[in-house]
């Protein structure tokens, strides 16, 4: 699976170093670049058509241009790179024209590694999804797509599941060492730290909703043991 490329836009270089070693814990991203204002952000993506950049992670109160001036002359350039607003700026009206300016996700300063993780993990599954080959067969894969970058509140999770425990299993199960080759609930309950009926609970909810897959693993005594892996 080959990794996301991102680039960080953040004027503040404390918070520009965190952003890029936040995004470098998650499993399947990698940081290429750096950038403290708009201009260095706009070189950086002219640079090989922006070829060397999936996803941006931009500051919208950046010292020489808003950021949202930054999407307008992305989309008036043809870039379809994909944006992830990391952003103070809570006026709705800039939230309306990001999401107007097709930015993918709006992450409100500050927040935990915890919301970070999960706003990179949706956006990975969204973009497998999004560059599959092919077309979609049904109205259903179309909703998943866009379910998929919404996701679920922690509140709506089933009882007895907590949201940060899941950010834990997915992200076992999606490290791009393992995602090839499956993982049990017990392998998953050592990489995790939790037990192995826990960990089964989890990775079962994952496979309701559509975000792994159940296949029985062969070559071992006895029954076949069960493996997951992420789709």
């Amino acid at each position: 699976m080959t990794a996301i490329r991102v680039l960080v836009v953040e004027d503040e270089p404390l918070l520009a170093e965190a952003h890029s070693a936040y995004t470098e814990r998650v499993p399947g991203f990698v940081v290429v670049g750096v950038a403290h204002t708009a201009r260095a952000a706009m070189a950086a993506l002219r640079a090989n058509d922006g070829g060397d950049v999936d996803l941006v992670l931009l500051d919208f109160r950046l010292p020489d241009l808003h950021g949202l001036d930054v999407c307008r002359a992305l989309r008036a350039a043809g870039s379809s790179v994909d944006v992830l607003a990391v952003t103070s700026a809570r006026d709705l009206a800039v939230v309306r024209t990001a999401v107007s300016l097709g930015v993918t996700h709006y992450l409100l300063k500050p927040f935990t590694f915890a919301a970070f993780r999960d706003k990179l993990e949706r956006y990975a599954d969204y973009r497998a999804q999004a560059l599959a080959d092919g077309e979609v067969a049904a109205q259903h894969e179309v909703d998943r797509m866009f379910a998929t970058l919404r996701g679920t509140a922690g509140h709506s999770l089933p009882k007895g599941l907590d949201a940060q425990t899941l950010n834990r299993v997915r992200a076992a199960l999606t490290d791009g060492t393992r995602a090839a080759v499956g993982l049990s609930a017990t392998e998953v309950s050592a990489l995790t730290g939790i037990s192995r009926v826990t960990a089964r609970r989890y990775l079962e909810y994952l496979v309701t909703v559509d975000r792994a897959a159940r296949t029985p693993r062969y070559g071992t005594p006895g029954r076949p043991e069960v493996e997951y892996r992420p789709r």
